[in-house]
């Protein structure tokens, strides 16, 4: 069984930054990706980023492309997610899934969910 905790949420001004954090424990091997989901007001959810279970491979929405940068720290299980000039259309809340290898193209384990809220 894998867990996903993610933290670092908040609120901010226009063009802040806030990096989100998502830590994994438990079945970490069986892991393909790590997914960054968001889900803002009225809106369905949307796919924000991906980073391989190595740590290698990251893709971005094109709405985000260029200000939010993925990353894992391979010692602690943990994928960040940094998010610079932030705008009023990226509030949501944000969730890390995992996508197994046994399974390409589902996500069988979320995290809680934690809010950004971007306003001035």
């Amino acid at each position: 069984q894998l867990q996903l905790v993610e933290s670092g949420g908040g609120s901010v001004q226009p063009g802040g930054s806030l990096r989100l954090s998502c830590t994994a424990s438990g079945r970490t091997l069986d892991i393909y990706a790590i997914h960054w989901f968001r889900q803002g007001p009225g809106k369905d959810r949307e796919g924000v980023s991906c980073i391989g279970g190595n740590g290698s491979g990251t893709r971005y929405a094109d709405s985000v492309k260029g200000r939010f940068t993925i990353s894992m720290e391979m010692t602690n299980g943990t994928v960040y997610l940094q998010m610079n000039s932030l705008k009023p259309e990226d509030t949501a809340v944000y969730y890390c899934a995992a996508e197994y290898h046994r399974a390409l193209g589902q996500f069988n384990s979320w995290g809680q969910g934690t809010q950004v809220t971007v306003s001035s």
